[in-house]
């Protein structure tokens, strides 16, 4: 199959054909293709895309969703237009704007006025599916911003037939804007003036560079919702576009000493020197050192480390401050140092790090003189980390391991190719005018990009088709993708939100591990979008998506097993637990602060859903959940002990029999152990191919307990931290938490006791269970010396295989010896 040509948006850029062997015809079509209107073969009334035939393949990068086809109309300027009668009122210009009309669709432009005539350059998209008619109408208008015309405003218009538009797929050149005379509006306007236009037209698909920030249908319903410049604003947050994460840093700064920075009137209680601590602030988070008592009335040492994440550029600088505490519950700021960022190196490896002294300005101090500028200095060492990969999303669902530092980067040996076709089955997640509607967009992160497609409003099976790549590092990654319902289309409406800030809806999220796909296939799959709610489990439909995996380097991907998942330098200086969780926590906050500055704003809600914010917070459910992954874990062993213990009860006498001429076999050429069990495996992962999965896994309620979960542990887990429920209500979970921790410390004692008794075997505090132990051993190492291996262990088999005649119904006498040793549990209170 012919392999089309991508689109790629990250560096190193790697195309795909260059690795591909391209051994079928262009004209076949691909799978999934629609073939455009206007078939001459299906006859004259074929549509106003007729000029495409029925054998001219488009040649877009959009082949693994349907092609969509739409009216493009760029309106750039106007000149030669009059003026209003009190234009010189408002500055000397009049205000224009353009409405461009087809059939029952108007997009308006804004309302703009200069000196050499109004320049809008705005792009209008008609789908061809919502569009029946043949005459696309555009208006030019003064003084009005109504979107219908009115005879008193109407300057002129120009009509366009549209099976005449050209047709345009990238990566042709954009159409060259031309310069088109206005004519009279025949009657349906005031008397026409003289002017001219200039406009482009064409047809094309949502290949098509103009896609993203064209006006659509979507916008139509944003601007009849909003007023004024919410209308504007309304509508540009229905856009599709890429954003990318800010380039983040491990900043590691050491505060080892400082001198001369206690003045000599501060001293605490009982005349003993004050408690001095350091603290550095960086953006919107402080850390501190923990206080140290001076060595000297003008000297102290903390020696402690601290790390923070920045992202570039770096426009906040950190602040050290050295404060004082004289008093309980009284600090003094006794200096501070401002710290740009580019003032310390970015380490790439291990070398050490230069320290600096920096001096401190006096701030704070009433009883210092305004002349003295001098509050001691401190030393510092304190660089930028760019062989550490900072995670911003939970490690088991990480979608990207790289250094900070590009140098470090290996190349990529994949492409990753993500058609979002729709969703299904969306229920209205919002009330507008008395009427549930939704408004949804979908949005995908993998590595540093992120995506947004465009928001189709009043639907509840939304057709977006559009297709993103991202260049693919490391196979074992996790691509996510959500589902949101936009709530910034109007004010007011029900279930927005509440009396607080507008939040996006959340209507459900997918995962799909890229290691969990075959190379080069193209999945087509529903996956289920489900929400947790506090009345309880939502299923909100299905996300409709076309996912492909292309390899470019199979040699690369098989030599990525081999390696640690993050980068060297988290394995050679690794952080502490705490120190990750932390750093995490810092790292999404300063993403989302990011995106949310961004035009139009990914939201924080958005980011924070997608990065798994609330991941680390208790849940009973989730709990529950990990319990029951851990018993099916364990079920294989259970299964095969049972099977054990049926073959030595006889249930079975023929696989009773047989396993013991195996057992027999293997004892006497013990060479063909290893052999025979990796074997096994083999044959076992060969025949477990015909069952391997087909697609990708999706959300799975069953397994995550949300389908029986109770409303009270639902609403728990979604509780803020600290709580915001009354107390009654947490004094439950509060009890309801100790009867689960009691039975969890029950387990963990009866643990520590099994193993304090096999420590006792030896330690002699029953000094006769040590002596009968210790003389066993002794004769134990005498038999086996004498006695082969081979024959030693061909006895203890046919012991544990013996026939139910053999057994008795007691406990044996080493389980009741065990059970007899002493544990520390009798010591405890």
């Amino acid at each position: 199959m012919a392999q089309p040509y991508v689109f790629r948006a990250q560096a190193p850029p790697v195309r795909v054909e260059d690795h591909k062997v391209k051994d079928a015809p262009p004209s076949v079509p691909q799978a999934g293709e629609r073939r455009p209107a206007g078939d001459p073969a299906r006859g004259a009334d074929a549509g106003w895309l007729g000029s495409l035939g029925s054998r001219e393949r488009l040649a877009s990068a959009y082949d693994l969703v349907e092609t969509m086809h739409y009216l493009y109309v760029r309106v750039v300027k106007a000149r030669g237009l009059p003026a209003a009668a009190g234009a010189a009122a408002a500055g000397g210009y009049s205000p224009y704007h353009v409405v461009v009309r087809v059939g029952n669709h108007r997009g308006p432009t804004r309302r703009c006025g200069r000196k050499g005539g109004p320049e809008w350059n705005q792009v209008f998209a008609f789908s061809r599916e919502r569009v029946q008619a043949a005459v696309l109408e555009v208006f030019v208008y003064r003084d009005s911003a109504a979107a219908p015309p009115r005879d008193d405003g109407c300057v002129g218009m120009v009509a366009f037939d549209i099976g005449e538009a050209p047709v345009r797929v990238p990566p042709d050149s954009p159409l060259a804007p031309q310069w088109y005379r206005l004519e009279n509006a025949r009657g349906e306007c005031g008397t026409a003036a003289p002017g001219e236009v200039m406009l482009a037209v064409w047809v094309g698909t949502q290949a098509d560079e103009a896609f993203a920030d064209a006006w659509h249908a979507v916008d139509a319903a944003s601007t009849v919702r909003g007023v004024g410049d919410s209308a504007a604003a309304a509508a540009q947050s229905t856009r599709s576009k890429v954003y990318v994460t800010p380039k983040l840093w491990y900043f590691r700064i050491s505060v080892l000493e400082a001198q001369d920075v206690v003045p000599s009137g501060v001293v605490g209680d009982k005349g003993r020197h004050a408690e001095v601590f350091a603290k550095v602030q960086v953006g919107g988070m402080v850390l501190k050192t923990r206080p140290c008592h001076a060595r000297s009335p003008t000297s102290m040492a903390w020696n402690e480390e601290l790390v923070f994440v920045v992202a570039e550029p770096f426009d906040e600088p950190a602040v050290l401050i050295v404060e004082a505490r004289a008093h309980p519950g009284k600090d003094e700021i006794v200096g501070r140092a401002v710290l740009p960022l580019s003032l310390f190196e970015r380490r790439l490896d291990r070398r050490p790090v230069q320290s600096q002294w920096f001096s401190l300005e006096p701030f704070g101090h009433p009883l210092r003189r305004p002349e003295a500028v001098f509050s001691g200095r401190v030393h510092l060492r304190a660089c930028l980390e760019g062989a550490y990969h900072v995670m911003d999303e939970p490690a088991m669902y990480a979608s990207d391991t790289r250094p900070t530092a590009r140098q470090l980067w290996r190349p990529p040996v994949g492409v990753l190719e993500v058609g979002v076709l729709g969703a299904q089955g969306l229920p209205p997640m919002k009330t507008v005018g008395g009427r549930g509607t939704t408004d949804a967009y979908c949005v995908a992160k993998y590595g540093q990009k992120w995506v947004r497609t465009r928001t189709v409003a009043d639907a509840c099976s939304p057709r977006w088709n559009e297709q993103y790549t991202w260049e693919v590092y490391d196979p074992c990654t996790v691509l996510t993708l959500a589902v949101f319902d936009n709530c910034h289309l109007v004010s007011g409406a029900g279930g927005g939100g509440g009396s607080g800030a507008v939040r996006d809806q959340r209507i459900g999220k997918v995962r799909i591990r890229l290691s969990t796909l075959e190379m080069d296939r193209v999945y087509t799959t529903a996956h289920p979008l489900v929400v947790l709610h506090p009345s309880g489990l939502r299923r909100n439909g299905e996300l409709r998506l076309a996912v492909r995996l292309t390899c470019l380097s199979l040699g690369g991907v098989v030599h990525l097993y081999g390696q640690p998942l993050l980068p060297r330098m988290h394995y050679v200086q690794p952080f502490t637990v705490l120190q990750l969780d932390n750093l995490r926590r810092q790292a999404m906050s300063l993403v989302a602060a990011r995106l949310s500055r961004a035009e139009p704003p990914l939201r924080r809600e958005v980011v924070e859903y997608m990065l798994d914010a609330d991941s680390h917070a208790w849940s009973i459910r989730r709990s529950k959940a990990n319990f029951l992954r851990v018993t099916a874990l364990l079920s294989g062993a259970a299964s095969t002990a049972r099977w054990l213990a049926d073959v030595c009860h006889w249930r079975n006498p023929a696989t009773t029999i047989l396993v013991h001429v195996l057992f027999v076999s293997l004892m006497c050429f013990p060479e063909l152990i290893l052999p025979t069990m990796f074997l096994y495996l083999s044959v076992a992962g060969v025949c477990n191919y015909r069952r391997r999965p087909r697609r990708p896994p999706h959300m799975d309620a069953k397994l995550s307990c949300a389908e029986v979960v109770h409303h009270d542990e639902l609403d728990e887990e979604l509780d803020t931290f600290p709580t915001s429920r009354p107390n009654a209500v947490v004094r439950v979970r509060y009890d309801r938490l100790r009867s689960v921790a009691g039975r969890i410390q029950a387990v963990v004692g009866d643990a520590a006791t099994q193993g304090e008794r096999v420590r006792a075997l030896l330690a002699w505090r029953d000094p006769r269970a040590t002596a009968l132990f210790t003389a066993f051993c002794l004769v134990a190492a005498v038999v086996l010396y004498v006695t082969p291996f081979r024959v030693v262990a061909l006895a203890v088999g046919l012991y544990v295989l013996r026939h139910p005649r053999f057994r008795g119904r007691m406990p044996s006498a080493a389980g009741n010896f065990f059970k007899r040793l002493p544990s520390r549990a009798d010591t405890m209170l």
